[in-house]
């Protein structure tokens, strides 16, 4: 069994790359063999300049909070529709260019998988998942020097690791390529860097 977290944003394109490959794998099932956890991170916090008011507490960056929170709702309290309304609220942002800031749109997301979207970013919006967010967020940082999505961590090691392409479908690769990622934990542990110089295609 590979047991590991990776975190998200969903403002991220490549956060939407990895999780779209953990996500086909998984309901491919990989869930057999791993053991996997969805982590919330904030690239808003990310960005608030040393010393500014954490965006958990500026009102005005709460709606910035809004498409996350919500996730982290779906994933506690509708594990069974986690995954679809995940990879949904990426192809919102990303394919659909839509402002998951607003209420009204992360909820219109979530009606569209047949979730009850307004009530969940009420619950979005209520203070516990902020909550959780930051605490997940800020233990990341503090103990994993955490800065970015998507990061995996196995154990107390944590890689960020920038997938380039989606597996449209392909949950063979999906497996193979999010296996590839684990693997390197164990196989390569000095790598720090592998980065192409160009990209194929």
């Amino acid at each position: 069994m590979k047991t590991f977290s990776v975190n998200w944003d969903y403002r991220c394109p490549f956060a939407r790359n990895a999780h779209e490959h953990v996500v086909a794998a998984v309901a491919d099932g990989a869930d057999a063999d791993w053991q996997v956890t969805f982590v919330p991170f904030s690239l808003s916090q990310v960005h608030v300049p040393e010393g500014g008011t954490p965006v958990w507490d500026d009102p005005d960056k709460a709606q910035d909070l809004i498409a996350l929170a919500s996730g982290v709702v779906v994933r506690d309290q509708y594990p069974d529709r986690f995954l679809e309304a995940h990879v949904a609220l990426f192809a919102a942002r990303h394919d659909e260019g839509l402002d998951l800031r607003l209420p009204d749109v992360v909820a219109g997301v979530l009606d569209r998988v047949g979730l009850p979207g307004k009530k969940i970013v009420e619950e979005a919006q209520s203070g516990e998942p902020v909550a959780e967010i930051r605490a997940v967020h800020e233990a990341a940082v503090s103990e994993l020097d955490v800065w970015g999505v998507p990061t995996f961590v196995v154990g107390d090691r944590a890689v960020f690791v920038r997938l380039m392409s989606r597996p449209r479908g392909d949950a063979a690769l999906a497996r193979r390529t999010i296996d590839g990622v684990l693997d390197l934990f164990e196989t390569v542990p000095d790598l720090n860097e592998f980065k192409h110089t160009s990209l194929s295609h």
